[in-house]
């Protein structure tokens, strides 16, 4: 997320920039996480972690602020909104006016990251959106613990997880993506994200409209337009 030049570009389209992370539990700890990330690249930026819970709000800390606040973001305008694991609890109906929400309160240039993760960061899913729509879906993860990408499936956002079935476009990518890192198992000797990038160019070799990362990165990235994977009877 920190690289992404969508959420750089919101942060830097501001002299004040503000970042919010909604829903960050029983413990403030990614919420600074977050900040300190951030500011390496953005050292003036303002954070504020927000919780529906009030026992759950803590006091400031590390230069972050931390307020009660659910999807109306406790009237802050934000360039950015990391909502991670809140949708899970939610059924996928109410997704859309949970999106709808945030996105009225957005900064005109900002985004939402909307998505979901396992308990340690190993795996990690989410969509992207800006004030007017969803733009694309990420899926990270640590390559030493997963063996293919499907695997990502049981992390998928909300508006996808029960999408994970044939007929679906966000099934045939995982597919798709499967199959890549198949053929690609010659690259496997130089390591998992050689291997990795070597699938990615596969899959758009076979029309897939996959980001090509510029950067090496730690994990594993595969991100592709919101098109390529909304569900079927959505609009």
């Amino acid at each position: 997320m920190v690289t992404d030049r969508r959420v750089l570009g919101a942060l830097t389209s501001s002299a004040t920039p503000l970042a919010v992370d909604l829903g960050y539990g029983g413990r403030p700890d990614t919420t600074v996480e977050m900040a300190h990330r951030l500011r390496r690249r953005i050292p003036h930026l303002a954070t504020v972690g927000l919780e529906i819970d009030p026992d759950r709000v803590v006091d400031d800390r590390d230069g972050v602020r931390f307020r009660r606040g659910g999807f109306e973001l406790a009237g802050l305008r934000p360039h950015l909104v990391r909502a991670f694991n809140v949708l899970r609890q939610y059924d996928e109906h109410e997704v859309r006016d949970a999106w709808a929400r945030m996105q009225r309160q957005l900064h005109p240039d900002g985004v939402v990251v909307e998505g979901t993760c396992d308990e340690i960061g190993r795996r990690c899913t989410w969509v992207l959106l800006d004030a007017r729509r969803p733009v694309s879906l990420t899926l990270a993860w640590d390559p030493a613990h997963t063996d293919q990408p499907s695997e990502l499936a049981e992390r998928l956002p909300k508006a996808l997880i029960h999408r994970n079935v044939a007929g679906e476009p966000v099934h045939d990518l995982l597919e798709a993506a499967d199959r890549c890192w198949a053929v690609a198992a010659g690259y496997a000797p130089y390591g998992p994200r050689v291997r990795w990038h070597q699938t990615l160019e596969l899959l758009r070799e076979r029309g897939v409209p996959c980001e090509i990362p510029r950067r090496r990165g730690v994990d594993n990235l595969l991100t592709v337009p919101w098109s390529v994977v909304a569900p079927t009877d959505v609009s």
